[in-house]
């Protein structure tokens, strides 16, 4: 039985997979980025009460007290982050365990691991949500503090592994920062490209977080930037349809 840093576990969210799900956030980060809403996530000890360890039983504990709400709207279990494959081998036995009481399994992911950890998980996973930040690899290292080589990589290895794997790229679209005409289409023919991908999944940046930085003592690195309007998010969706028909 393996222990892991648990930030919290959430119950009946609408927003992280099919279905009711339970998600279980963990401690930890390999990326930051400059808009992340929950930067007590990136740390990957305990911080100013942000954080405890858990054991694999422990959370099941927990997740299992849900199971009539997942069998009834098809939802499960949902492992986010931080980033849930800094602790691939806790989050494995997460997920086989789930899967030995048919509870459905998903996965949010930034991908920025070596592929060696990403493949502890994917024979466990109905869903992987894998996170895009930006197509262009410096851009992407000033934001987010590394490149994305390894990540894009990783979502193609993963696109070829299985056909059962439900795949669905997200997408935080940040004005001035993402959103603009030549990401966009590199992200559509990037998507394209893909042996398998079941959709791409547009996500309205938000300042939910700011509040917390203040709390760690920590400076928000987006001060001026505002949420896209609705207008704006319908016509990016537009956009991207040159390429991909399914977008959320």
């Amino acid at each position: 039985m393996r222990s892991g840093i648990v930030l919290r576990i959430e119950k009946s969210s609408l927003h992280d997979g099919d279905g009711l799900r339970t998600v279980v956030f963990l401690k930890g980060c390999s990326l930051h980025c400059s808009w992340c809403s929950t930067p007590e996530s990136q740390s990957p000890v305990i911080e100013q009460g942000y954080g405890k360890i858990m054991t694999s039983e422990q959370v099941m504990q927990e997740v299992t007290k849900d199971e009539v709400f997942f069998f009834h709207s098809g939802g499960g279990l949902t492992v986010s982050g931080g980033e849930p494959l800094l602790q691939a081998d806790f989050v494995a036995e997460l997920l086989q365990e789930s899967h030995h009481r048919s509870i459905n399994t998903a996965m949010e992911s930034s991908m920025c691991l070596h592929f060696d950890e990403v493949i502890k998980v994917l024979p466990h996973l109905d869903t992987l949500f894998a996170d895009i930040k930006h197509m262009d690899a410096n851009k992407h290292k000033d934001y987010c503090g590394k490149d994305n080589t390894m990540i894009l990589d990783n979502i193609r290895r993963a696109a070829a592994w299985k056909s059962s794997l439900k795949l669905i790229a997200r997408v935080p679209l940040i004005p001035g920062v993402n959103d603009d005409d030549e990401n966009m289409r590199s992200l559509g023919e990037f998507c394209a490209s893909l042996q398998h991908l079941d959709g791409v999944e547009l996500l309205p940046y938000h300042r939910l977080g700011v509040g917390t930085y203040a709390k760690l003592g920590r400076r928000y690195l987006l001060p001026t930037v505002k949420t896209p309007s609705a207008e704006v998010m319908i016509e990016r969706k537009m956009f991207l349809r040159q390429y991909i028909d399914n977008i959320i």
